[in-house]
Protein backbone atom coordinates (compact mmCIF):
# COMPACT_ATOMS: atom_id res chain seq x y z
CA UNK A 1 0.00 0.00 0.00
CA UNK A 2 1.08 3.32 -0.32
CA UNK A 3 1.89 6.21 2.08
CA UNK A 4 -1.70 7.10 3.20
CA UNK A 5 0.31 10.03 5.47
CA UNK A 6 2.74 12.15 2.88
CA UNK A 7 6.01 13.07 2.28
CA UNK A 8 7.65 16.58 1.92
CA UNK A 9 9.17 17.51 -1.14
CA UNK A 10 11.23 20.57 -0.43
CA UNK A 11 12.63 22.91 -3.07
CA UNK A 12 14.55 25.90 -3.55
CA UNK A 13 12.93 29.11 -5.67
CA UNK A 14 11.62 27.78 -8.96
CA UNK A 15 10.37 28.83 -11.83
CA UNK A 16 6.48 28.30 -12.06
CA UNK A 17 6.41 26.17 -15.23
CA UNK A 18 9.21 24.02 -13.86
CA UNK A 19 7.40 23.60 -10.36
CA UNK A 20 4.09 23.25 -12.84
CA UNK A 21 5.50 20.42 -14.90
CA UNK A 22 6.60 18.70 -11.97
CA UNK A 23 3.48 18.44 -9.79
CA UNK A 24 1.79 17.44 -13.21
CA UNK A 25 4.20 14.17 -13.30
CA UNK A 26 3.41 13.55 -9.82
CA UNK A 27 -1.16 14.34 -10.29
CA UNK A 28 -1.06 12.10 -13.65
CA UNK A 29 1.43 9.19 -12.00
CA UNK A 30 -1.40 9.21 -9.26
CA UNK A 31 -4.60 9.32 -11.47
CA UNK A 32 -3.07 6.42 -13.44
CA UNK A 33 -2.54 4.43 -10.38
CA UNK A 34 -6.47 5.17 -9.16
CA UNK A 35 -7.60 4.43 -12.45
CA UNK A 36 -5.75 0.87 -12.70
CA UNK A 37 -7.06 0.96 -9.06
CA UNK A 38 -3.65 0.76 -7.32
CA UNK A 39 -2.34 3.31 -4.61
CA UNK A 40 0.00 5.49 -4.41
CA UNK A 41 1.69 7.82 -2.23
CA UNK A 42 1.08 11.67 -1.24
CA UNK A 43 3.38 14.09 -1.31
CA UNK A 44 3.51 18.10 -0.25
CA UNK A 45 5.36 19.89 -2.38
CA UNK A 46 6.73 23.42 -0.65
CA UNK A 47 8.95 25.92 -2.68
CA UNK A 48 9.39 29.34 -3.24
CA UNK A 49 8.59 30.76 -7.09
CA UNK A 50 10.52 33.27 -9.20
CA UNK A 51 8.28 36.24 -9.39
CA UNK A 52 5.14 35.53 -11.54
CA UNK A 53 1.73 36.49 -12.46
CA UNK A 54 -0.61 33.43 -12.57
CA UNK A 55 -4.63 33.18 -13.59
CA UNK A 56 -6.90 31.06 -12.57
CA UNK A 57 -9.33 28.98 -15.50
CA UNK A 58 -12.26 31.43 -13.45
CA UNK A 59 -10.19 34.86 -13.98
CA UNK A 60 -10.20 37.92 -16.21
CA UNK A 61 -6.79 39.12 -17.26
CA UNK A 62 -8.21 42.39 -16.89
CA UNK A 63 -7.41 42.30 -13.43
CA UNK A 64 -3.76 42.49 -14.42
CA UNK A 65 -2.79 46.18 -15.09
CA UNK A 66 0.72 45.63 -15.85
CA UNK A 67 2.89 44.45 -18.69
CA UNK A 68 4.92 41.02 -15.99
CA UNK A 69 7.96 41.86 -17.99
CA UNK A 70 8.49 45.27 -16.90
CA UNK A 71 8.77 43.96 -13.10
CA UNK A 72 11.15 41.19 -13.83
CA UNK A 73 8.17 38.46 -13.80
CA UNK A 74 6.40 36.21 -16.17
CA UNK A 75 2.69 35.49 -16.53
CA UNK A 76 1.02 32.07 -17.06
CA UNK A 77 -2.92 31.06 -17.40
CA UNK A 78 -2.96 28.00 -15.08
CA UNK A 79 -5.93 25.64 -14.64
CA UNK A 80 -6.60 25.70 -11.32
CA UNK A 81 -9.26 27.49 -9.34
CA UNK A 82 -9.73 31.55 -8.45
CA UNK A 83 -8.72 34.12 -10.37
CA UNK A 84 -5.23 36.22 -10.80
CA UNK A 85 -2.74 36.33 -8.23
CA UNK A 86 0.97 36.59 -7.66
CA UNK A 87 3.83 34.27 -6.44
CA UNK A 88 7.52 34.89 -5.88
CA UNK A 89 10.44 34.96 -3.49
CA UNK A 90 9.00 35.04 0.43
CA UNK A 91 6.52 33.01 -0.08
CA UNK A 92 5.53 29.79 0.71
CA UNK A 93 3.54 27.76 -2.12
CA UNK A 94 2.07 24.32 -1.35
CA UNK A 95 1.62 22.08 -3.92
CA UNK A 96 -0.24 18.99 -2.35
CA UNK A 97 -0.50 15.88 -4.84
CA UNK A 98 -3.14 14.20 -2.32
CA UNK A 99 -5.50 11.16 -2.62
CA UNK A 100 -8.50 13.00 -0.65
CA UNK A 101 -9.65 9.27 -0.03
CA UNK A 102 -6.92 8.88 2.10
CA UNK A 103 -8.58 11.23 4.41
CA UNK A 104 -11.54 10.72 3.78
CA UNK A 105 -12.30 14.52 2.72
CA UNK A 106 -14.70 15.64 0.28
CA UNK A 107 -13.56 19.14 -1.64
CA UNK A 108 -14.87 21.47 0.50
CA UNK A 109 -13.50 19.70 3.45
CA UNK A 110 -10.01 19.53 1.83
CA UNK A 111 -10.11 23.58 1.02
CA UNK A 112 -11.34 24.36 4.96
CA UNK A 113 -8.48 21.92 6.16
CA UNK A 114 -5.99 23.35 3.78
CA UNK A 115 -7.48 27.20 5.73
CA UNK A 116 -6.85 25.53 9.11
CA UNK A 117 -3.45 24.38 8.94
CA UNK A 118 -2.39 28.38 7.71
CA UNK A 119 -4.79 29.44 10.75
CA UNK A 120 -2.97 27.18 13.52
CA UNK A 121 0.57 28.40 11.91
CA UNK A 122 -0.92 32.37 12.67
CA UNK A 123 -1.80 31.10 16.29
CA UNK A 124 1.67 29.69 16.32
CA UNK A 125 3.07 33.57 15.73
CA UNK A 126 0.21 35.52 18.28
CA UNK A 127 -2.40 36.21 15.14
CA UNK A 128 -5.71 35.72 14.32
CA UNK A 129 -6.52 34.56 10.48
CA UNK A 130 -10.25 33.75 9.60
CA UNK A 131 -12.54 32.92 6.71
CA UNK A 132 -14.43 35.54 5.00
CA UNK A 133 -17.98 34.00 3.58
CA UNK A 134 -17.71 33.80 -0.21
CA UNK A 135 -13.89 34.37 -0.42
CA UNK A 136 -11.24 31.48 -0.20
CA UNK A 137 -8.60 31.78 1.41
CA UNK A 138 -7.15 33.01 5.13
CA UNK A 139 -7.60 36.69 6.32
CA UNK A 140 -6.06 39.08 8.89
CA UNK A 141 -8.50 41.77 10.30
CA UNK A 142 -11.35 39.64 8.46
CA UNK A 143 -14.11 41.59 10.42
CA UNK A 144 -12.81 44.68 10.07
CA UNK A 145 -13.07 47.52 7.63
CA UNK A 146 -10.53 46.40 5.52
CA UNK A 147 -9.54 42.62 5.49
CA UNK A 148 -6.40 41.52 4.38
CA UNK A 149 -5.56 38.36 2.72
CA UNK A 150 -2.41 36.48 4.15
CA UNK A 151 -3.06 32.99 2.13
CA UNK A 152 -4.37 32.17 -1.07
CA UNK A 153 -6.13 28.99 -2.19
CA UNK A 154 -6.45 27.69 -5.56
CA UNK A 155 -6.69 23.93 -5.89
CA UNK A 156 -7.77 21.69 -8.57
CA UNK A 157 -9.10 17.93 -8.13
CA UNK A 158 -10.18 15.22 -10.59
CA UNK A 159 -11.31 11.67 -9.21
CA UNK A 160 -10.15 12.71 -5.66
CA UNK A 161 -6.37 13.44 -6.57
CA UNK A 162 -5.28 16.88 -5.88
CA UNK A 163 -3.09 19.22 -7.34
CA UNK A 164 -2.28 23.30 -7.44
CA UNK A 165 -2.72 24.27 -3.70
CA UNK A 166 -2.15 27.70 -1.47
CA UNK A 167 0.40 30.39 -1.12
CA UNK A 168 0.84 31.73 1.97
CA UNK A 169 3.10 35.43 2.35
CA UNK A 170 6.10 35.21 4.34
CA UNK A 171 8.20 37.81 3.77
CA UNK A 172 6.51 38.40 0.51
CA UNK A 173 7.42 41.75 -1.31
CA UNK A 174 3.77 42.85 -1.42
CA UNK A 175 4.54 45.96 -4.07
CA UNK A 176 3.92 43.46 -6.83
CA UNK A 177 0.23 43.01 -5.84
CA UNK A 178 -0.42 46.73 -6.71
CA UNK A 179 -0.11 45.63 -10.22
CA UNK A 180 -3.13 42.89 -10.25
CA UNK A 181 -6.87 43.12 -8.57
CA UNK A 182 -6.04 40.14 -6.15
CA UNK A 183 -8.24 37.03 -6.88
CA UNK A 184 -10.63 39.41 -8.70
CA UNK A 185 -11.55 41.38 -5.08
CA UNK A 186 -11.75 45.21 -5.23
CA UNK A 187 -12.56 45.90 -1.63
CA UNK A 188 -9.75 44.20 0.46
CA UNK A 189 -6.07 44.02 0.31
CA UNK A 190 -2.96 41.35 1.01
CA UNK A 191 -0.42 41.16 3.61
CA UNK A 192 2.52 39.17 4.94
CA UNK A 193 3.86 37.51 8.34
CA UNK A 194 6.80 39.85 7.72
CA UNK A 195 4.29 42.76 7.85
CA UNK A 196 2.14 41.97 11.00
CA UNK A 197 5.13 40.55 13.02
CA UNK A 198 7.58 43.79 11.70
CA UNK A 199 10.02 41.23 11.75
CA UNK A 200 11.66 38.89 8.76
CA UNK A 201 10.92 34.96 9.37
CA UNK A 202 13.23 32.05 8.66
CA UNK A 203 11.18 30.34 5.70
CA UNK A 204 13.23 27.43 6.88
CA UNK A 205 11.13 27.89 10.09
CA UNK A 206 7.81 28.31 8.43
CA UNK A 207 8.13 25.14 6.42
CA UNK A 208 8.35 23.19 8.94
CA UNK A 209 5.66 24.85 11.71
CA UNK A 210 3.15 24.18 8.47
CA UNK A 211 4.09 20.33 7.60
CA UNK A 212 4.24 19.78 12.00
CA UNK A 213 0.56 21.55 11.94
CA UNK A 214 -0.79 20.27 8.63
CA UNK A 215 -0.09 16.58 9.83
CA UNK A 216 -1.77 17.10 12.81
CA UNK A 217 -4.53 17.78 10.79
CA UNK A 218 -4.88 16.00 8.01
CA UNK A 219 -5.68 12.26 9.49
CA UNK A 220 -5.53 9.27 7.53
CA UNK A 221 -9.04 7.46 7.61
CA UNK A 222 -9.71 4.16 8.47
CA UNK A 223 -9.73 1.35 6.40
Amino acid sequence: MGNRKFGELILSETDYLSALSFQEELYNHKLNLRKQGKDSSNYLMLLEHSPVYTLGKSGEVSNLKVTPEDLGATYVATNRGGDITYHGPGQMVGYPIFDLSHFDLGVRQYVELLEDVVIDCLVHYGLIGERIESASGVWIDARGEYPKKICAVGIKVSMGITMHGFAFNVNTDLSYFDHIVPCGITDKGVTSLEQELGRTLPMQEVQQLFIEKMKARFVVADF
